[in-house]
């Protein structure tokens, strides 16, 4: 910004990165974007494609205003959740910016999947169900199965970083230190979750397959559904602590 910041015409960020493994920004640091981008005149888009209506009602950028950190962005872009399982996304934001887009301004916007009846009817209803209850029971949830995962993972001796943004988290293996970066990222073990994995898999547990990938839970991971998961854990954080040890 400081060398170009009259060409920039808008930043855009995840609001909280999740497509490396789970990686909360550092306090202030979307603040900070948007201080550069409103002293620059240049918009702000924050994706909460993967974050958006799971962390909170708001995303993770109502947990920054929970936290105290006040800034809004101009635009958000949504997906996955909010079409209720069926494939949908959307953008929205301040009239001012909205209003360029047809048919109100002259901005043509379109996509395969905008507006598709379906779809949008699915993600109306799961948003009408998803009540302050769902959200207290997600996060209860999350911290529970996460105290599990470190339990096991403890147990076993294996190194390892876990993460969270609300109740969307995820683990590193093999990392003894904060993951900030997607070099910090790569730095960890991934045949050790290769093996944690497949033994989860084995017992019945079908975890996200990449080790790049976010931990999502649902209001229909129940109690019998955690039970199949504390079982398992103890035979894959072996696994994965064998491979780290070989």
């Amino acid at each position: 910004f400081s060398e170009r910041g009259d060409q920039i015409a808008a930043v855009i960020v995840e609001s909280c990165p999740a497509n490396m493994g789970v990686v909360p920004p550092e306090p202030g640091f979307n603040a900070a974007i948007r201080r550069l981008t409103t002293e620059h005149g240049a918009l702000m888009i924050t994706d909460e494609v993967l974050t958006g209506f799971r962390c909170s009602p708001s995303g993770f950028w109502g947990l920054q205003q929970q936290a105290g950190e006040d800034f809004a962005p101009d635009i958000f872009t949504f997906g996955k959740v909010i079409g209720g399982g069926m494939p949908l996304a959307a953008l929205g934001g301040r009239a001012e910016v909205m209003d360029l887009l047809a048919p109100t301004g002259p901005v043509y916007q379109a996509g395969t999947l905008s507006g598709n009846p379906l779809a949008t009817v699915a993600g109306v209803k799961t948003l009408q169900l998803a009540d302050a209850g769902v959200y207290q029971r997600l996060d209860a949830r999350s911290e529970k199965w996460r105290s599990e995962l470190v339990s096991a993972l403890d147990a076993a001796g294996v190194t390892y970083r876990l993460q969270n943004a609300g109740n969307l988290f995820s683990v590193f293996l093999g990392v003894d230190s904060p993951v900030r970066n997607y070099d910090n990222a790569k730095s960890q073990n991934a045949e050790a979750y290769t093996a944690f994995f497949h033994a989860m898999l084995d017992a019945g547990v079908n975890l996200p397959p990449s080790c790049f990938e976010a931990w999502f839970l649902s209001d229909a991971h129940d109690d019998e559904a955690f039970e199949v998961f504390r079982a398992a854990l103890p035979r894959a954080a072996q696994a994965a602590a064998q491979v780290i040890s070989a």
